[in-house]
C-alpha cells in the first residue's frame, strides 16, 4: 500500500521516528502552561495524571502488537517504554537493567522533563516526580502486567542539587499482588476510533520487522525495515492523538466546553509550530512547506486524520478523527470548525513570511486553506513561544 512515507529513505524514516516520539512528548509541554493559567498547579497535576493514564494503557499494547513483542515480563514493560511518547530516547534518557522476568530497574541519566520544571521550584518538581509519576508509571507497567509495580529508590527533588542519575526506580512483578484495575480514564478512551483503528501492515525485506529478542539499551531504529518504520511512525503519531483525546476529555470535565476549546486550540498551535520546526530540520534544508505539512505528525496516520496537501493548498476531508470519542475537540475537530492558526504556525516555522488563509473548500473537502507568501516575516505566536520554553524544543539527538 503506497504512503507518503515511501519517498523517504530508511535513515530519514528512522530519524523521524525519534522526532515523532519527542514531538509527542512535547504535546504535554504545549498544554500545561494554559492549564496552569486556568486552574493552578493542583489542577495541572490532576489533568496530567488523567492525560497519561487515559492514553498510555491504550497505545502500549498497540505498539507491542506492531513490533510483535507481546509478553508480560519486565523486559516487555521496558520495550514498551522505549516506544512511548512519554519516554522519548535521549531527551528522557532511560537506562534499563533486567534482573530476571519479574525484577528490573531503570534510571534516568538525563531527564528533559526535570530540566524543564526544576527552575520553576520544588512544588513543580514534587508534582511531576511524585504526584504524577506514581500513578502514571504504574498504569504504564500495568498495561503489560497488572501485577507490576514501579517504585522509587530515589527521585527529585535532588539532594545534592546535582545528583546523578536524576532518579532510580525498581520494577517488580508480584504474582501475589492484586492486579491493578484498568484506569477509569483509559476506559473513556478505549472505545474511540483512535484506540481501535486498524493500521495497514507490510513486510519488507530490508531490515528487522519486529522487536523480539533481547532488550537493547539504545533501540536502533535504522535497523528496522522500511515498512516497519512506516508502521512505527503511524503508531507513534496515533499516540499523540490518543493523548489529545485523553487531555481534552480531562479539561472539558474540569473547565467546561468553552474554556476547554480555548486551551485545546492553544495547545494545538504550540505543538504544531514546534513540531514543524523539528520536522523541517530533519528533512533537510531543501524541505518545502508542503513537505513539512505532509510529514507533520499531527496529520498521521492518514487512515485516521485525512489532511491532503498539494498545489499550495491544504484540505481537510471527512475522516474517523472528526467527532472521535465525543469530545468535540480532537485536532481534526478544531480544523473542521475552521481553526487556521495551527496550520499558520506550521508554515511560519518553515518560512516566517508564509501565511495560511481559508478559501473555498476543494472538491470533496470539509475545509481548504491556501498557503501564500507575504513580504514581511510574521512574529511567533505566544502559544509556540510557550512551548519553546521546554528544553525539548531545541534538543539534538546524538549518534549512539
Amino acid at each position: 500500500m503506497a504512503t507518503v512515507f515511501d519517498q523517504l529513505d530508511r535513515r530519514t524514516l528512522a530519524a523521524l521516528a525519534r522526532e515523532y516520539l519527542l514531538c509527542g512528548h512535547l504535546i504535554d509541554r504545549a498544554a500545561m502552561p494554559h492549564v496552569f493559567a486556568a486552574g493552578g498547579l493542583d489542577t495541572m497535576r490532576d489533568v496530567a495524571i488523567d492525560e497519561w493514564m487515559g492514553a498510555s494503557p491504550i497505545y502500549t499494547p498497540r505498539m507491542r502488537r506492531a513490533l510483535d513483542f507481546d509478553g508480560d515480563d519486565v523486559e516487555t514493560i521496558f520495550k514498551g517504554m522505549q516506544l512511548d511518547i512519554g519516554a522519548p530516547p535521549q531527551f528522557m534518557d532511560f537506562r534499563y537493567r533486567v534482573t530476571d522476568a519479574k525484577h528490573g530497574e531503570f534510571e534516568l541519566a538525563h531527564c528533559g522533563a526535570l530540566m524543564d520544571v526544576e527552575p520553576m521550584g520544588l512544588p513543580f518538581v514534587t508534582a511531576m516526580c511524585h504526584d504524577i509519576e506514581d500513578p502514571t508509571f504504574d498504569a504504564t507497567a500495568a498495561a503489560s502486567n497488572p501485577r507490576a509495580r514501579m517504585r522509587p529508590v530515589h527521585r527529585p527533588p535532588r539532594a545534592p542539587a546535582d545528583r546523578m542519575p536524576h532518579c532510580l526506580w525498581t520494577v517488580t512483578i508480584d504474582d501475589e499482588a492484586d492486579p491493578l484495575p484498568f484506569p477509569e480514564q483509559a476506559l473513556r478512551i478505549a472505545d474511540s476510533r483512535a484506540a481501535t483503528i486498524e493500521m495497514a501492515r507490510g513486510i519488507e525485506g530490508d531490515g528487522r520487522t519486529d522487536y523480539r529478542g533481547p532488550l537493547e539499551s539504545d533501540l536502533r531504529f535504522e535497523a528496522f525495515s522500511t515498512w516497519t518504520l512506516i508502521s512505527l511512525l503511524n503508531e507513534i503519531a496515533l499516540q499523540g492523538h490518543l493523548l489529545t483525546l485523553s487531555f481534552n476529555d480531562s479539561i472539558t470535565r474540569r473547565f467546561g466546553a468553552a474554556v476547554a476549546h480555548d486551551i485545546a486550540v492553544k495547545r494545538f498551535i504550540g505543538i504544531a509550530g514546534v513540531a514543524a520546526g523539528r520536522v523541517s530540520k530533519t528533512l533537510g534544508h531543501d524541505a518545502s512547506i508542503e513537505d513539512v505539512l505532509r510529514f507533520h505528525p499531527a496529520f498521521h496516520p492518514s487512515s485516521y486524520i485525512d489532511v491532503r496537501i498539494g498545489g499550495g493548498k491544504i484540505s481537510l476531508h471527512d475522516c474517523p478523527a472528526i467527532g472521535d470519542a465525543g469530545s468535540g475537540i480532537a485536532w481534526a475537530d478544531l480544523l473542521a470548525d475552521g481553526e487556521t492558526e495551527p496550520f499558520a504556525a506550521i508554515v511560519r516555522a518553515v518560512d516566517p513570511r508564509a501565511r495560511c488563509t481559508p478559501v473555498e473548500p476543494a472538491a470533496g473537502a470539509r475545509r481548504t486553506w491556501a498557503v501564500t507568501m507575504a513580504s514581511e516575516a510574521a512574529d511567533e505566536v505566544p502559544a509556540v513561544l510557550l512551548t519553546k520554553v521546554s528544553t525539548g524544543a531545541d534538543f539534538e539527538f546524538e549518534e549512539r
